[in-house]
């Protein structure tokens, strides 16, 4: 069965709304959109969004600035469009990375030019190669950056976001988008950052949540199912949307769960019904998730553990040292902390691998993890916040 749940009208939409053409839907300033991590949001893209430009006679030129969170964002993008460049002029061949060879062959008006070095000081523009690429390829490009609030941890990536600012307004005209943006992000705090403030690259520019996989996606699996295994029609579909719900609306920990329990040699093989099976792994994972996040938390430092608290409970609000989050430090530790102590923590929240804090260039910090939201939730409303630190053998540090 495919892991893949098609959404071509979504994707049509969008493209439609990036056109300039939809009064309604006007997205040709740029489409930011939002999904937490898992959902699906890089297979839409690169399954239905980028097809969908393709059918509607748009190049499209996809990155991934999480896939390599190492390397420069403005080179990631760079070398994107100086790929897509190389392709459109016919000198890319067989050669399946940009070797020197063809860059050198790369031309703008007939004149050879350094594409290595797009966006940087004295260097060609990102405007000025992405209207090449639109006139080589005699259509209008659509850049789709993936997880592009990780463009806004370092300062040329927020070089980049001006850059590609710049660019849209000088190739887009009204009712003729020949840049179209498209910006995901896995958190929408962090997303809105590029558009939320007067001093923001896309400042006015607005973040949609991107529709979650819901009842058609389960109706999907469900019918499949059924016609792969007829004696288990009919699935009940309300069981594994609740064991969906459970798993976030995560497809890949969805899937591996309803085929565990369509797996004959399984050990929960036979075990009560099929959707009982995919409900019960739903309820462990959601156990053994908030497990570690218990044990993470209880890991950290005293000041660390009220620094993830305060994060916690004000969210896009938070402000690590001003008078409310000292007090707030004080009373959770139990004891006096003070602002070097907090600089600290929050450094080494940034260092530990995964990280657990994110910080923009601007000094802005967030949870690098949204999925501690949902545990933290879960917590409060069962009036166990925070976890005890004795109940696993921990104590206070």
């Amino acid at each position: 069965m495919s892991a893949h749940f098609p959404r071509p009208t979504l994707a049509d939409q969008m493209v439609a709304a990036t056109s300039g053409t939809d009064e309604f839907t006007d997205a040709s300033s740029g489409l930011f959109i939002a999904a937490p991590r898992r959902t699906g949001k890089t297979t839409f893209l690169l399954g239905d969004l980028i097809p969908a430009f393709v059918r509607a006679g748009v190049v499209p030129v996809y990155v991934d600035l999480w896939e390599n969170q190492g390397a420069d964002p403005l080179d990631l993008v760079a070398s994107a469009i100086a790929r897509a460049l190389a392709e459109s002029q016919g000198v890319l061949g067989k050669a399946r990375s940009l070797t020197s060879a063809v860059l050198s062959a790369l031309t703008i008006g007939g004149v050879n030019v350094d594409l290595s070095a797009i966006g940087q000081p004295g260097a060609l523009t990102l405007t000025d190669a992405l209207r090449e690429l639109s006139a080589s390829a005699g259509k209008p490009v659509a850049l789709i950056i993936d997880e592009a609030q990780h463009a806004l941890t370092s300062s040329t990536g927020e070089t980049l976001m001006y850059g590609l600012k710049a660019a849209r307004d000088r190739l887009n005209l009204p009712g003729v988008a020949n840049l179209r943006l498209v910006m995901s992000g896995s958190d929408r705090d962090k997303l809105l950052r590029l558009v939320n403030t007067g001093a923001a690259p896309f400042y006015g520019a607005a973040v949609k949540d991107m529709p979650k996989l819901g009842k058609p996606y389960i109706e999907h699996v469900a019918s499949r199912i059924e016609a792969t295994y007829p004696t288990l029609a009919p699935v009940d579909r309300d069981s594994l949307t609740a064991a969906f719900d459970l798993f976030a609306s995560r497809p890949e920990h969805f899937s591996m769960a309803y085929r565990e329990a369509l797996d004959p040699t399984s050990d929960i093989a036979g075990i009560g019904r099929f959707e009982s099976r995919v409900l019960e792994a739903a309820h462990r994972h959601l156990k053994r998730e908030a497990a570690d996040y218990d044990a993470l938390f209880r890991g950290l430092s005293e000041v660390e553990r009220a620094v993830v608290a305060r994060m916690l409970e004000t969210q896009d609000t938070f402000r690590p040292m001003d008078a409310d989050a000292m007090s707030f430090y004080r009373a959770f530790v139990g004891k006096d902390v003070n602002t070097n102590q907090v600089n600290s923590s929050l450094q080494r929240l940034r260092e530990i691998s995964p990280p657990l804090v994110w910080k923009s260039t601007r000094g802005d910090y967030a949870l690098a993890d949204c999925g501690m939201d949902r545990w933290y939730a879960e917590h409060t409303a069962a009036l166990s916040w925070p976890p005890a630190l004795e109940s696993a053998g921990f104590a206070p540090t």
